[in-house]
């Protein structure tokens, strides 16, 4: 290990407070707490500077779909450090990595998507989207649509029009945010917003009735799309009944609104499709990506851009003045076409279809018999647990914790004591493993769930919270 690196955990702690500001973080306890120190990865494990081994069940944000240490890619970053390390897509210049992307991409994507525009986030996708989506009814004579409707707990990322986006009352309190344009209706979550008695599929028709209604208050001819992740991820792996995304999609054809799918999350095989579109059965003008395009081993973002837009951009539009210093940067672009390679090699969308993704809901499900656990639900490679203070009986409805509690973090710290890396969403704790799960592999990931909830249970008990 070079020498910049070599040194003990309290150190690096010590580095780390006095020098890094760390995203969606109470710096002052942070830094009295001292942050983990993640040395290296292979596989789904990952092992900190103390030498613990930690099984990654988020993939580290949403993104290593194809787990660590994958020599291919490493491989692809090498060779085009080596023939080009960097050059930019401005001047009417490209380079070869960028345009076998883009090849690709169309292939593995949904008919309509030929095109694609890229950054090197989903923050700057998102945003991207909203230049895009205004640039193409100016273009067409409609410049009164700029609003676009999205959901709250929704998220689109932290720049200014991604966090607008966004539903986050968190993110929104801070920096006078949503930018104008931007409204949102309720999410799909029937543990929220389903009413007694009511099916989920009566309940998907009626939450995505919700966007029927923004649009008649805002005006149809005064919207420009709407935006929705297929499963809402960081809100807590939201995952729609089956009757919602049809609707949505009836709706926006009624109105002629632009339908636009962030799949930073979603894409890249994680719901046991290529996109999540494609597993909800919805047909998107517009698809954000990032993450797993790359399996997060180099940033990269962008836009998959349907037909009906790219025909006016490119036909009627003239300059489109947007864009990004590292849009379709070459080492980003070959490590991605490496990981597409990898992923198609190794079968991995299917297996989370066919093998994988079942395995993981037939043994999610077992975790309804915990005392702590309501809800118990997965989507391909996505899982999510409500934590409750009472299960359901009956009539009677699941009890919920005291959201001052904060009973998720307290679980995740359980978690993260015992080698476990589980995203707490308030009561709700999620994961998102890496494809390359083995059923062997969920198995462990499970003994370790069962064992953190366990100790969450004890722990809540001793506190009187249950």
């Amino acid at each position: 290990m070079p020498p910049q690196f070599e040194h003990s955990t309290a150190e690096w702690q010590a580095l780390d407070a006095a020098h890094h500001l760390h995203p969606f973080t109470d710096f002052q306890a942070l830094a009295k707490k001292g942050t983990r120190v993640i040395e290296r990865g292979e596989g789904v494990w990952l092992w900190d500077t103390d030498g613990q081994r930690i099984f990654d069940a988020m993939s580290g944000l949403w993104c290593v779909n194809v787990g660590y240490g994958q020599q291919a890619l490493i491989d692809a970053a090498t060779e085009q450090l080596r023939r080009l390390p960097f050059y930019n897509s401005f001047f009417q210049t490209t380079t070869p990595p960028a345009i076998a992307l883009s090849h690709k991409l169309a292939q593995i994507s949904p008919p309509q998507f030929n095109h694609v525009f890229y950054g090197s986030s989903g923050s700057e996708s998102n945003d991207t989207v909203v230049r895009m989506v205004r640039r193409h009814w100016d273009i067409l004579g409609q410049p009164q649509r700029q609003t676009i409707i999205s959901r709250f707990n929704a998220y689109h990322g932290s720049t200014m029009a991604g966090a607008s986006l966004g539903g986050m009352k968190d993110m929104h309190a801070q920096g006078g945010l949503p930018i104008p344009g931007i409204v949102h209706i309720d999410q799909p979550s029937f543990a929220l917003h389903g009413r007694p008695g009511e099916s989920r599929e009566a309940f998907g028709l009626r939450a995505a009735r919700w966007l029927e209604d923004k649009v008649a208050e805002v005006g149809a001819d005064k919207v420009a799309a709407f935006i929705g992740e297929p499963v809402q991820g960081a809100g807590g792996v939201i995952i729609p009944p089956e009757t919602y995304w049809p609707e949505i999609q009836r709706i926006c054809d009624r109105h002629g609104i632009l339908l636009v799918s962030d799949e930073v999350i979603c894409g890249f095989g994680r719901t046991g499709h290529w996109f999540g579109c494609e597993r909800f059965g919805f047909r998107p003008d517009l698809m954000t990506f990032a993450k797993g395009v790359t399996s997060g081993y180099i940033p990269l973002g962008g836009v998959m851009v349907g037909d009906r837009v790219a025909k006016v951009l490119i036909e009627q539009g003239g300059e489109f003045s947007h864009g990004y210093t590292y849009s379709g940067h070459p080492v980003a672009c070959a490590v991605a076409l490496a990981n597409i390679d990898l992923i198609e090699r190794e079968g991995l969308v299917q297996r989370v279809h066919d093998d994988t993704g079942p395995y993981l809901a037939q043994r999610f499900a077992e975790l309804l018999a915990h005392p702590l656990v309501g809800e118990a639900e997965t989507c391909g490679m996505l899982g999510a647990l409500r934590l409750v203070r009472r299960k359901a009986e009956g009539d009677a409805p699941a009890q919920p914790f005291d959201a001052a509690l904060g009973v998720g973090m307290v679980c995740r710290g359980h978690c993260f004591d015992n080698g476990l890396v589980m995203r707490a969403v308030g009561d709700r704790m999620v994961v998102a493993p890496p494809l390359v799960m083995t059923r062997e592999l969920i198995d462990e990931l499970m003994t370790r769930i069962v064992r953190c909830l366990d100790l969450s249970w004890a722990d809540l008990q001793q506190r009187g919270w249950v």
